[in-house]
């Protein structure tokens, strides 16, 4: 599977911004999808991921009520919406595909895109 994520950028706080990952290669629908994220001088952390289906979807508490997964299979995308964004949102976001034990650990994901950066400012 290759990644291909996107649409980061610059925003203000308390603003919005979507990120895309496109999915190529290996059946797209046949992986759990998430997004990870890594902050200046910060490890990478989990910050959502969505089942096959795309009925359930996990969250990291500081982004809950705030950042919804979602996928579209027949378009091979998984998408990170963001709205109500803080400054600590700061951070490259990876999307990630195919975790072969805890979804919260990021070495235990096989497939990575190349990270979009998102700023927000105050």
């Amino acid at each position: 599977v290759q990644l291909q994520a996107s649409g980061g950028g610059l925003v203000q706080a308390g603003g919005s911004l979507r990120l895309s990952c496109a999915a190529s290669g290996r059946s797209f629908s046949s992986n759990n999808m998430g997004w990870f994220r890594q902050g200046p001088g910060k490890e990478r952390e989990f910050v959502a991921s969505i089942v096959l289906s795309g009925n359930s979807a996990y969250y990291t508490n500081s982004v809950k009520g705030r950042f919804t997964i979602s996928r579209d299979n027949a378009k091979r995308t998984v998408y990170l919406q963001m709205n109500s964004l803080k400054p600590e949102d700061t951070a490259v976001y990876y999307c990630a595909a195919d975790p072969s034990g805890s979804i919260y650990v990021d070495g235990n994901w096989n497939y990575w895109g190349q990270g979009t950066l998102v700023t927000v400012s105050s």
